[in-house]
């Protein structure tokens, strides 16, 4: 029998009660960002991981996909599992036709195992770029993924800092397949939308065609999740930075809960009101439809009807 690992200290578990968002989401709504941890007895933590979650599985995942009303789920690859994708596959094959995963994979992948990822429903890896959670990100490495999912069709998620933007951007542009970047590149909203460090991820969107997940304002903000005059309008300092890109690019952004939220340390968020986030980032009917529907829908499920 496997002996547990107990969680890092510190750790906050998912919000176990959710509230009804007030915001009504689209027919076939799309979470295109979200994970799932273990549980633990059944999928192994990677040995070397950075950190040791609580369980959240798929019977968790899919119980608040309908709690909020959301129609399918991309699940991504948590860092906590490394290489091994067993837990997200799982939960993508018991989805069915409603769920699609992003892998993370070593260099030295074969061919077979990547058509067999494919046929289960993975249709990207993920590149994970944040120091705190990788020790490294070796760019031949990734240069050798990134040829060897090509012909697939794959596209690949890249989760970094704003900061660290100027030394990746040139390395990500050369990459051979498309790209979808995590938590709109983490900008520091304590700086201004219209900004130069700002400025400089949108005109890195706008040159290499990259997608944008409006995704994570909790781990975004400074001011946090006290709601605006009682109304359920919170992590306000935020809106600016999505509604920009929503503005900006409304055929190329994509949301998500991030369930089960993974190394938050202020705050776990209600992911009813992470719904209600939406419409003060995409604020009318169409801009929400493509965010939620049309686009992930383009991305993941192709020709097929939402």
């Amino acid at each position: 029998m496997r002996t547990l690992s107990p969680k890092t200290p510190g750790w906050l578990d998912w919000y176990q009660d959710p509230s009804e968002p007030t915001f009504r989401l689209p027919a076939g709504a799309v979470d295109a960002h979200c994970h799932v941890f273990g549980p633990q007895a059944e999928f192994a933590f990677a040995p070397e991981r950075k950190y040791t979650p609580c369980d959240g599985g798929k019977d968790q995942l899919f119980a608040l996909r309908d709690h909020l009303g959301i129609a399918r789920n991309v699940i991504v690859q948590a860092t906590c599992h490394g290489t091994d994708n067993a837990a997200m596959l799982d939960a993508v094959r018991a989805a069915g036709e409603r769920a699609r995963g992003i892998a993370t994979v070593a260099p030295d992948i074969g061919e077979s195992e990547l058509r067999a990822l494919d046929a289960a429903g993975v249709r990207g890896v993920r590149f994970n770029f944040v120091r705190r959670l990788v020790d490294t990100s070796p760019k031949e490495a990734l240069r050798t993924i990134a040829r060897k999912i090509a012909p697939l069709g794959w596209h690949i998620v890249l989760y970094f800092e704003s900061a660290d933007l100027p030394e990746l951007e040139s390395f990500f542009a050369s990459l051979p397949a498309p790209l979808v970047v995590d938590h709109m590149g983490r900008p520091d909203v304590g700086k201004p939308v219209d900004g130069p460090e700002f400025t400089r991820f949108l005109r890195f969107v706008a040159d290499n065609d990259v997608w944008v997940k409006v995704t994570c304002p909790e781990r975004l903000s400074v001011t946090g999740p006290a709601a605006l005059d009682g109304e359920r309008h919170a992590y306000t300092d935020v809106v600016p930075f999505g509604r920009r890109v929503v503005e900006e690019f409304p055929g190329r952004v994509l949301w998500g809960t991030d369930w089960p939220h993974p190394n938050l340390t202020d705050h776990m968020p209600d992911d009813g009101l992470l719904v209600d986030h939406i419409p003060h980032v995409a604020v009318t009917a169409e801009q929400r439809h493509k965010l939620l529907v049309d686009n992930p829908m383009r991305l993941y499920w192709p020709g097929a009807d939402s």
